[in-house]
Parts: structure tokens; C-alpha cells; sequence
């Protein structure tokens, strides 16, 4: 066998690069579809006891380590899922699974446009949220910096950055901010993730010209994007690194994040976690809560504490 990373995922059919540089169509091997349980005690046969349905859109996702058997004809089949160490995933549309959108990351670039649209700074939040929970490594671009005076971009920025995000502003067309982009990418798995219409294929046609990934216009009445990346694929960097264009994301539904826990997923809200009267505290108007205290000190941003209490509702 041969271990490998899962470039591409589709329709039943994984493109694997082993660790050779060999690029393998391969499907997937049935009882990876399954979660298997076995007997414990060591005096009973090793069989399956149950099987049940992975409780995931699919069980391989892009970035994934797995091992490949080839077979006849240049094709191979997926013997063995490696364990995830990190993973960017959401709840499905049918808000009975989970999508994982890139497994084994390391680096989240959260892409919003500066204009055409405007940055929508509550969805924003919640790609936030769904890195920190976790527990990923952030980067926010906004792109088309071109179309935005200098000091709107920063009024949008400098909330994130007085937080601790890093905060870069780019623009695909003119080439500002790509030098920037790319010295962050470099030697990392990393993944370009937000809505339609961001322009993240369009940034990272600037920062390795030649992938050639297709782009798309937005609409001019709705402002919304179109869905010109249709699938995840993680890409080698020729400066070092991999990277994985996602689609853009018109919801974004957390998946097993327990309501009591986004806090925690605010990091400027963290150092005060824990510091209420109440262990219960939910932070809206229960007396002596340490968050609202923060709030009215200007420690915490009225808007962002908006953002939570909307999470949270």
C-alpha cells in the first residue's frame, strides 16, 4: 500500500497524490463508509458487532491521509482512513450530518470583499466561530480593496486586529496584498473559505498565477455571488505549502458546538469566561456578569457582542 493526501473528492471517486508524487483515481473501500464497532473482551472473535452510517456527507474529505492499494488499469481503492488532526466542518443541509470541507488544516483565510458586496460582518463571525471552534489558525482577507477608501477598509479591520486576527487587505486586479498572502501560505495547509462572490478564486489566481481556476462575475441587483467553484481541491503552492479553493458558503451552521460553548469561540471574550456570579450566566442581563462588564468598559465590541447574542439566541 501507499499513503497519500486526497487532492480532489466527488461523486464516489478521491484523487489521491501518494507520497511518491503519483496522482491515483481511487474509490473507497465499503467498510470505510461504516462506523464499525467490535467486541472488547479479548476471549471473543474479532468481528464486527454493529455497523452504522457515518454520520458525515462522506467519509474521506480533502487533505485527508489515507492509504491506497493500486490496482490494473492505473486506478486504486482507499484502504485506510488516517486520523484527522484538525478539520474545517459545518452541518449539512439536512442538519443530520456533517461536511467536512478540509481535513488536517492548519491555516483558515476567511475571504470577504471589501465591496461589490459589502462585507456581510455577522456571517463573517460565524466562519470565525467555526475555525476557532476547531481550533484553527485564522486569517482574514478582504479582498477587492481596490473599490474601498483606505479608511473603510480599516473600520472593518481594526475590530479583528484589536482582537488578535490577522487582517490583510488584498485585491486580486491590482495585485495589492498577494506578496502578503503568499508569505503566510507559504509552507502550510490552508484553506481560502467564504461566501459566494469574495473573489477567492481570483486571489489565488494572483498568488500562483497558471492554476487558472475559474472566476465568475457577481450579480448586479442581488449582489450575491455565483458558485463558479463547485468542489473543494487542495492545490500545491510553488512556493511551498498546499492550499484548497472552496466553494463560497451561503450558510454557515455550526456542527456539534454547544450554545454554552461559542463564547469560547470569541477570543476576546475568553479572559472573562468564568468570572460571572452565576455559572449559568448567559450574558444578556443577569447581574455581575463579567462579559457585560467588559462590554460597558469597552474591553468587548458592542457589535461582536451582538454577533454572539445572535448565536446564541
Amino acid at each position: 500500500m501507499s499513503e497519500g493526501i486526497v487532492l480532489k473528492a466527488g461523486r464516489g471517486t478521491y484523487i489521491v497524490q501518494t507520497d511518491t508524487g503519483r496522482i491515483i483515481p481511487c474509490l473507497l473501500r465499503g467498510n470505510l463508509k461504516k462506523n464499525l464497532t467490535y467486541p472488547e473482551s479479548t476471549n471473543r472473535r474479532h468481528r464486527v458487532e454493529q455497523a452504522k452510517k457515518r454520520r458525515e456527507t462522506d467519509p474521506i474529505a480533502v487533505g485527508d491521509r489515507v492509504d491506497v492499494t493500486e490496482e490494473e488499469g492505473g486506478r486504486g481503492v482507499i484502504e485506510v482512513l488516517h486520523p484527522r488532526r484538525r478539520s474545517l466542518s459545518r452541518q449539512s443541509g439536512n442538519e443530520r450530518e456533517r461536511q467536512t470541507i478540509v481535513a488536517n488544516l492548519e491555516l483558515a483565510v476567511v475571504v470577504f470583499a471589501a465591496r461589490e458586496p459589502n462585507p456581510d460582518l455577522w456571517k463573517l463571525d460565524r466562519f470565525l466561530v467555526l475555525a476557532e471552534d476547531a481550533e484553527l489558525d485564522l486569517l482574514i482577507v478582504l479582498n477587492k480593496a481596490d473599490l474601498a477608501p483606505p479608511e473603510e477598509i480599516e473600520a472593518v479591520a481594526e475590530p479583528y486586529r484589536r482582537i488578535g486576527y490577522g487582517v490583510v487587505a488584498a485585491s486580486a486586479r491590482t495585485g495589492i496584498g498577494i506578496d502578503e498572502l503568499r508569505a503566510r501560505l507559504k509552507g502550510r495547509i490552508s484553506a481560502f473559505c467564504g461566501p459566494s462572490g469574495a473573489g477567492k478564486s481570483s486571489l489565488l489566481n494572483a498568488v500562483q498565477p497558471g492554476l487558472e481556476l475559474k472566476t465568475g462575475d457577481i450579480g448586479n441587483v442581488t449582489w450575491k455571488g455565483r458558485h463558479t467553484t463547485v468542489s473543494t481541491e487542495l492545490l500545491p503552492l510553488s512556493f511551498g505549502g498546499w492550499v484548497a479553493d472552496t466553494p463560497g458558503l451561503r450558510q454557515v451552521e455550526f456542527w456539534d458546538l454547544a450554545t454554552e460553548d461559542v463564547g469560547f469561540c470569541f477570543p476576546e471574550m475568553r479572559p472573562f469566561l468564568g468570572n460571572c456570579r452565576f455559572a449559568d450566566c448567559r450574558h444578556r442581563t443577569e447581574p455581575d456578569c463579567a462579559i457585560r462588564a467588559a462590554l460597558a468598559r469597552g474591553d468587548i465590541d458592542q457589535r461582536r457582542y451582538e454577533s454572539y447574542l445572535e448565536m446564541t439566541k
